[in-house]
Parts: C-alpha cells; sequence; structure tokens
C-alpha cells in the first residue's frame, strides 16, 4: 500500500469513528436520554476526529536536498518538481503546505518585517490583512512553481536592521549572516509561508512543514519553541557528501526537539544524495558497505539508533517515478522511507486519537448505562409494589403510601448535605480555574512584561524569566491539591448516597496535571537553549529580548494553559454529571411510584392497567440497554478495538424506542 493509501485508509478510519460517534448522539437525543453536556462532549469528539491534522516537519541547513525529498514523496505524481529545488538556498522561511476543506488555493507570505511588533506568527494568522496573498492556479504545474518560487525570495538589508528583525551578524558567516563588502546582509522576503493547495495527502489532513537553513531558524523562535516540538514526526536532512557537518550538528541539538538516544520516537535522520556513490567505479556491494558504514557513523554522531537513519536519493527517487522506472526507485531507497513514515506516524497517532474518543464516549456510555439501568430497578420496584397491592385492601394501599413518603422524606433530608456538596464544589471549582484559568496567566504575563521592562541588568531579566515558569508552576501545583479535595468530597459523596438510597454510583474520575507539567518542562528546556544563555542576555537589547520572549515562551504557555483549561473544565462536568444525573432519576422515580400508589389507593380498578404500562416501559427500557450495547461496539469496532467478522461491521443505526 502506498504512502497516499495509507493516508487515505487513516482518513476513512478517522470518518468512520466520527460517524459512529455521530450515531450515539443522535440516539441519545432521539431517547431524550443525553443532556446539554454530554452532546457538548461528543460533539467534541466528533470534531477533533474531522479536524485532525498530521504534521511532518522536514529540518536541514540548505543544499542538503530537502525540497527534493518533499518532491519525491508528496509530489512526483504532478510529473515535475513543485517546490523548488536548485543549488543554494531555495526556502528561506518556515513554509506550511496543507488545505482547509472550503478554502481557495493561494499562497499566503508574511513580510520580514511584522517581527518588528509584538505579535507571534500564529497570532498573526488571524489576520488576513498582515498578509501578501497571491492565488494558486491549482491545475498549471508551472504556476503553481512560479508561485512556490516566492518562499526563496530574499531582501538586502543594513546590519541594524538585520538584528533589529532578530537576525544575528558574524562576520565569518559561521554563527550568523555574513556581511557582503558594503556592510549588507541578506535577510528572507518572508517571515512565515502558509500554502493551500489542493493534494491527495493534504486533503486527508496532512501538513508539510518545510524550514528554513540553520541561521534563518534560530531567527523565528516560534518555529522551534512551538512548530517543531508539535510535529508529529520530524525529517532531519543530512547530506552522504558531507557526512554530519558543524552546523548540522548544532541544528540537530539545538531545533530537533525529542531526540535523545533511544528515545527518539518520532525523529528519522535521512542521509539524502546517496547517488553520488553510483559512480560506476564501485559495484553494488562496495557502494552498499559504504552506505552501512556512513549509517553506523552518522546515528554514532546523533546518538540515535541505526534503525532511525535512512539513506537514500531523493533526486533519483523522484525522477524514476515521473519517468515511471522501478528500477530506479527501488535503487533510491525512498520506498523504505515512506513505510517508515507510515510505521511511525499513523499507528502512534491512531492510537492516541482512539485513546481519548474511547475515553470520551465510553464515559458517557457507562453514564447512559446507569442512568437506564436506574431507571429500570425503579420502575421495576413500581412494579413489584403494584403486583404485590393486588387483591389487597386500602389500609395496605395506604401504608404503601406512608412508607414512599417516609422514604421520600428521608431523601429530601439527603439532598441537603447534596447541596452543601454542590456549594463547597463550586467554591473549590472557582478556585481551581482562578489557579488554572487564563486570567490568573494573563496576570502572571503582565507582572512579568514589566519586571523585564523595569530590569537594568541581563541578571533581572533572567529573574523574571524564570520567575515566570516557577509561578505557572505554582499554579499548576495548587490546581492538583484543589483537584485532590474535588476528587475526595466526591468520591464521599458517592459513596454515601450508593449506601443510604441504593444509587449506582462508580467512583468519580481522578484528574492529572502531569500532561501540562511535561509540556512546561519541554518549553523550559528550549527556553534555556535559545534564550536564557548569557551570550543571548548579554548581547541582545532589552526590549528586543523582551519582545522575542512573549512572541515564543509566553504564546506556547498560553496554549499549554488553553488547553489544561479546557480539559479540567470538561472534567469538571464530567465528574459531577453521574451523581446530578442519579439524584434526578431518584427523585423522579420517588414521584412516579407515590402518584401510582396515590391513583390506585382513590380507584382499585386502575391497577391492572398501570401494571400493564410499566411492564411495556420495561420492555422499552430493555430495548434501550441493547441499543446502547449495540451503540458501544459500533463504536469499538470504528476504532479498531473489537475485531468482527465481515458480515457484522456495517451496524445499522438503532432506531428509536
Amino acid at each position: 500500500m502506498g504512502l497516499v493509501d495509507q493516508f487515505t485508509a487513516y482518513s476513512h478510519w478517522r470518518e468512520g469513528a466520527a460517524e459512529a460517534v455521530g450515531r450515539l448522539r443522535r440516539w441519545l437525543d432521539r431517547n431524550e436520554i443525553g443532556d446539554a453536556q454530554g452532546d457538548l462532549r461528543l460533539q467534541y469528539v466528533i470534531d477533533r476526529l474531522h479536524e485532525d491534522k498530521l504534521t511532518v516537519a522536514f529540518v536541514a541547513e540548505f543544499s542538503r536536498g530537502k525540497s527534493e525529498l518533499i518532491n519525491a514523496i508528496f509530489f512526483s505524481d504532478f510529473g515535475d518538481r513543485v517546490l523548488p529545488s536548485s543549488a543554494g538556498r531555495t526556502t528561506m522561511c518556515p513554509t506550511e503546505l496543507q488545505w482547509t476543506p472550503g478554502a481557495r488555493p493561494e499562497i499566503r507570505l508574511l513580510p520580514i518585517r511584522t517581527r518588528q511588533t509584538n505579535a507571534s506568527v500564529s497570532e498573526l494568522k488571524q489576520y488576513p490583512e498582515h498578509w501578501h496573498i497571491e492565488p494558486l492556479e491549482g491545475d498549471s504545474v508551472t504556476a503553481l512553481q512560479q508561485a512556490l518560487a516566492r518562499v526563496g525570495e530574499v531582501e538586502r538589508i543594513g546590519q541594524d536592521e538585520s538584528e533589529r528583525l532578530g537576525f544575528s551578524i558574524d562576520p565569518r558567516g559561521e554563527t550568523g549572516l555574513k556581511p557582503d563588502a558594503a556592510g549588507m546582509v541578506e535577510v528572507p522576503a518572508w517571515r512565515h509561508a502558509v500554502i493551500q493547495f489542493r493534494h491527495p495527502l493534504l486533503e486527508q489532513g496532512l501538513i508539510v512543514l518545510d524550514t528554513p537553513g540553520l541561521n534563518a531558524i534560530g531567527a523565528e523562535p516560534e518555529l522551534t519553541l512551538s512548530l517543531l516540538p508539535n510535529a508529529h514526526i520530524v525529517l532531519f536532512i543530512l547530506a552522504a557528501d558531507t557526512g554530519v557537518t558543524q552546523s548540522d550538528l548544532a541544528m540537530w541539538r539545538e531545533y530537533v526537539p525529542a531526540a535523545k538516544g533511544k528515545s527518539a520516537k518520532g525523529r528519522i535522520v535521512v542521509l539524502n544524495k546517496i547517488d553520488g556513490l553510483w559512480d560506476g567505479l564501485r559495484d553494488d556491494a562496495r557502494i552498499a558497505g559504504e552506505i552501512s558504514r556512513q549509517v553506523t557513523t552518522v546515528a554514532a554522531t546523533l546518538d540515535v539508533p541505526e534503525t532511525n537513519v535512512f539513506p537514500v536519493s531523493a533526486q533519483k527517487g523522484l525522477v524514476g517515478r515521473i519517468q515511471g522506472d522501478a528500477a530506479l526507485v527501488a535503487r533510491s531507497r525512498i520506498g523504505e522511507l515512506e513505510r517508515a513514515l507510515t510505521d511511525d506516524l499513523l499507528p502512534t497517532k491512531q492510537d492516541i486519537i482512539r485513546e481519548r474518543t474511547l475515553d470520551e464516549t465510553g464515559d458517557l456510555i457507562a453514564q447512559t448505562r446507569a442512568l437506564l439501568d436506574a431507571r429500570l430497578r425503579g420502575l421495576r420496584e413500581q412494579l413489584q409494589e403494584l403486583t404485590d397491592l393486588r387483591g389487597k385492601n386500602q389500609s395496605v394501599i395506604e401504608y404503601m403510601m406512608r412508607k414512599i413518603r417516609s422514604e421520600k422524606t428521608e431523601f429530601e433530608q439527603g439532598l441537603q448535605t447534596y447541596y452543601a456538596v454542590r456549594t463547597v464544589f463550586s467554591s473549590l471549582t472557582n478556585k481551581l480555574l482562578a489557579h488554572l484559568g487564563m486570567d490568573a496567566l494573563r496576570d502572571q504575563t503582565r507582572r512579568t512584561r514589566e519586571a523585564m521592562l523595569e530590569s537594568s541588568f541581563s541578571r533581572g531579566l533572567r529573574q523574571a524569566m524564570e520567575a515566570y515558569f516557577e509561578n505557572l508552576r505554582d499554579n499548576l501545583a495548587r490546581s492538583t491539591t484543589e483537584i485532590g479535595e474535588i476528587t475526595a468530597m466526591l468520591d464521599t459523596m458517592y459513596k454515601r448516597f450508593s449506601v443510604e438510597h441504593g444509587l449506582k454510583l462508580t467512583p468519580p474520575e481522578s484528574f492529572s496535571t502531569l500532561r501540562y507539567e511535561k509540556e512546561l518542562d519541554k518549553l523550559e528546556q528550549a527556553f534555556n537553549r535559545q534564550i536564557n544563555t548569557a551570550l543571548t542576555l548579554v548581547t541582545t537589547e532589552k526590549h528586543v529580548l523582551t519582545q522575542k520572549f512573549f512572541e515564543t515562551v509566553a504564546v506556547q504557555a498560553r496554549r499549554t494553559f488553553e488547553l489544561a483549561n479546557r480539559d479540567v473544565t470538561l472534567w469538571l462536568r464530567a465528574v459531577m454529571s453521574p451523581l446530578e444525573t442519579q439524584v434526578r432519576e431518584y427523585q423522579l422515580q420517588l414521584k412516579r411510584r407515590l402518584e401510582s400508589v396515590k391513583r390506585i389507593h382513590q380507584a382499585t380498578d386502575t391497577l391492572e392497567d398501570r401494571v400493564e404500562e410499566l411492564k411495556q416501559s420495561e420492555a422499552v427500557l430493555l430495548a434501550q440497554l441493547d441499543e446502547l450495547a449495540a451503540l458501544e461496539i459500533d463504536i469499538q469496532t470504528a476504532l479498531g478495538v473489537v475485531d468482527f467478522g465481515p458480515e457484522q461491521l456495517e451496524s445499522p443505526e438503532p432506531q428509536a424506542a
């Protein structure tokens, strides 16, 4: 199965899962079983399945054949090169290739001078007026090539302006841009590019991130602090004729995240241009031996397993595919790299989506089943009571009324405790959101900015930035304490109502902030590498450093807290919902029991009619439980958890009871 076919299969898998969740959502609505909170949770699951994206990032110094590799893997079916690929620098700014349903083919270019604002690239994506936008003629390869060539455009500016834009200057050209004889430097004309055009892989939700070389990549911290760490796979490209150069090693260490030793999951090293060894003087065995030695050397230098290093010839792979030369494609080894891409990327991403979808739907299905079970128990209790009244006199019926009223009074007394718990729950929720919410983060960000701008020395700048992380971690720690208090309080209340009133309640799910702590750890590591260094603090002007910190670190921290805020809000809704639902249902059952006995007391001849009604209701509830079980299996099958025969894979949508 080819790369396009595997991505298409993955897309169909997501669509099938979304359809199965949608069937559950519609069934709950038709049978009036769900509530608004549950409906919102299922809609969120469906949206996440539809909008899921897969990001593959390509990182390399210039002249390593990065753009040619992208052409060979993704765009050979165009019959020509789509991305510019020639000697020297062809990609001067981070470039995202994607397709959004409903969009039009176009290229968006963000001018380099937007760096002088306080806005990050992610923020500026919300405002089209800051971008230079050109339509793309998707059917014309030539027009597409001309448009995409714009990502390589440059400007010549003075050194002072270059530094204000965030570019380092180095007279030797080793750690920064090298001025020419006139003292001018060459910088990218664009800060970022987003290219929207139709392609089978992009339509399936793939995003290709093409990055510039070392000097350009370091000038856009958002790329290294956000885009690259969040990529699902990073391909680091080397050239077989140069091996691992000093600039390659610097880029690997500084800008390829999570690439340490054996844990380099999702980080693939590509040793490109192996066709340079096809000189006609060595046989295939000697060439294979030379390639194997280079792979071993590269793996040792970068401290990754040899299985993570893939020797290829992107140029020969592209030519072979365009010309239909299967032998040349096989010799280029491009297929082995593609298999690694799908073997590494898709199953990992699929597992994450499967787990999250099962967590959300499983929780709601369990709540719905508990609700239906509670209704069934209450109904059977009514049925038993009324059946026992057959042939009884009025005094027995009056006794039953007194008994139910007594249960109702006892339950209402218990409700006082429940309402008290609700009050405490609201108080703890407010405290939790005060520490984890966006208002607290905005306040902390404001104080840090003021401290940095008021600082006169680099030590003060460092202390302000490090204090920012300390305070964020303190907020997470306080949140963890409050989450523990909420969980313990609800656990006690759940057990009490289960024992005293027979409610079937499982202990509330716990919630962990570990994920967000890990995100902060990664962010702080990148901050320490790229901003919190003696050289950067001494050589960077205070306002520039402050702007850089808040355009990158603070933006990424905000995303982490936005995610935490959303997740904890969903948890708070989910953790209280079962108790609220069961309490409400128990109240309704007591009311129905009392009304039934009252009617029997007033007119004994209605007893048989009422017994028959309850039996019919019992049959409906049993059918709903069966339908719910079928919907659960439907979702599990769509997600690949349950494996049934072909005749069982198409689950008809359950009918309304």
